[in-house]
């Protein structure tokens, strides 16, 4: 566990803003490593947005995503690259925001059911992840911005295939390698 749930001497609303800071500040980070691509770039979000989905549980890792999607969209600079505001959510990001809000929340919601016991589980939860954030960023592209399927497809999906593999990879490996160092912490 990140953080024990009773902890007397901190009330819950501040050990949940404290988690929801920590994960909107591991976000925005995450966002500034980035490999630039035409429409949208590559970046760590997804493996961040996923990781703190497993770890945070459904309610808390969707409203830390949330959070940090109302942050760049007041214009907070923590979205990839130097853009930031509304613009950026009715952009070409606009679908792949909403869908790190809904696979963190998805996520979240199969980890607490026992999805994150094994490599083997986490990995397909966060190909569970990974599909919806492609999903709604496609459905984006080519519906909301009218590209045609075949561009939204090309210069929206395909690009990350391989990367969402390798981020399902290293997640499913470094989720339980950083459990195992909190427990022993805590010993």
């Amino acid at each position: 566990m990140l953080w024990p749930q009773r902890v007397e001497q901190f009330p819950n609303w501040l050990r949940l803003s404290v988690l929801i800071v920590f994960g909107t500040a591991l976000l925005s980070v995450s966002a500034k490593a980035n490999l630039p691509l035409p429409l949208v770039p590559m970046t760590l979000q997804s493996l961040m947005v996923l990781l703190i989905g497993a770890v945070y549980g459904a309610r808390l890792g969707a409203a830390t995503v949330l959070v940090y999607v109302a942050e760049g969209a007041i214009g907070l600079p923590v979205f990839a690259g130097p853009t930031a505001g509304l613009a950026v959510l009715i952009g070409p990001s606009g679908g792949y925001l909403a869908g790190f809000v809904a696979a963190a929340f998805v996520v979240g919601w199969l980890a607490e059911r026992g999805g994150d016991r094994t490599m083997l589980r986490l990995f397909a939860v966060m190909a569970i992840g990974h599909f919806i954030i492609f999903a709604l960023g496609f459905a984006w592209l080519a519906y909301g911005l009218e590209f045609e399927a075949e561009r939204a497809w090309l210069v929206g999906v395909l690009p990350f295939l391989g990367g969402a593999l390798i981020k399902n990879a290293l997640g499913a490996f470094l989720l339980p390698a950083i459990r195992r160092g909190l427990d022993r912490r805590h010993r």
